[in-house]
């Protein structure tokens, strides 16, 4: 059983859940597009998110949303290596959010910790990218690709197929050596899943997820919110906040956000529940 990850430069506690906060650097992301589109904004969003109580960062320069549309090397990395540079001080890990393996290169370089790839570091290339590089590696299913992967997605079983490829993902990680303390591995919410496969996931996720490697869930402000809430991306905080602790109830070790302190909140006040001690310095 696992009890750290191993993250660049950072040896990472898992006896708590961790909240990884957002840093969109793109014009069309589905939540917060070109909220934070300019390298200075962004830098100044991550450094608020880490006030707020954020354990690490992820940063992506490129819309993952269904329908999305790729973008080349040379731009994904003009977007985000100053907000690298930005933030590679700020004494959190950074994940990068990125599938191809030449980002990946210069993410590691430029000093990024940890590689959370959407396609699972199944690009050529991707593995000879990571390999030894120290850094963390965040393995995520996905069916099919952000243009089309919620053109009426299908499974037999979702929880047994899904379990069954990360299983096999993380080991052909292993395989290509890689140590079981750099993997984490995402169920991927929303990529390629409909409402009921989501919640089918969530509800599952001990099952889904196995003992072998931590997990990271990622359903902040997500469609699968929208469907029971009724309400907008910028509107689901409520609801974001329910689903990432129904996570952390199921055991989930990373939960990726964009509403860092509320999150944050919630899970102190699920914490003191949970485990009595917590409460000595609490206020009356």
């Amino acid at each position: 059983m696992f009890a750290t990850l191993q993250c660049g430069r950072f040896q990472l506690s898992l006896e708590r859940p961790l909240v990884m906060g957002i840093v969109n650097v793109t014009p069309d992301s589905f939540s917060d597009g070109n909220a934070h589109f300019q390298a200075a904004q962004a830098v100044a969003h991550g450094l608020r998110l880490i006030q707020e109580g954020a354990d690490m960062l992820d940063i992506g320069g490129e819309s993952t949303r269904p329908g999305a549309q790729a973008v080349s090397v040379d731009e994904e990395w003009r977007r985000i290596q100053p907000v690298i540079q930005g933030l590679r001080d700020s004494g959190v890990p950074l994940s990068v959010d990125t599938c191809k393996p030449a980002v990946m290169r210069r993410a590691l370089q430029a000093g990024a910790d940890m590689i959370n790839d959407i396609s699972g570091f199944t690009a050529s290339g991707a593995l000879d990218a990571v390999r030894d590089a120290g850094c963390a590696l965040c393995l995520m299913h996905m069916r099919g690709e952000p243009r089309t992967m919620q053109q009426d997605p299908v499974y037999d079983d979702v929880v047994a197929e899904i379990r069954d490829y990360l299983a096999a993902g993380a080991q052909r990680l292993r395989d290509a050596g890689i140590a079981a303390e750099r993997i984490v591995l995402d169920p991927g919410f929303g990529f390629g899943k409909t409402v009921a496969h989501n919640y089918a996931l969530l509800r599952h996720l001990p099952q889904v997820m196995g003992a072998d490697y931590p997990s990271l869930v990622g359903v902040s402000r997500k469609s699968m919110i929208g469907a029971v809430t009724g309400r907008p991306a910028a509107q689901r905080l409520g609801g974001s906040v329910a689903a990432a602790l129904a996570g952390a109830v199921r055991g989930a070790h990373i939960l990726r956000v964009h509403d860092v302190a509320d999150t944050v909140d919630a899970l102190r006040v699920w914490a003191a529940v949970e485990q009595p001690h917590v409460e000595q310095g609490v206020r009356a």
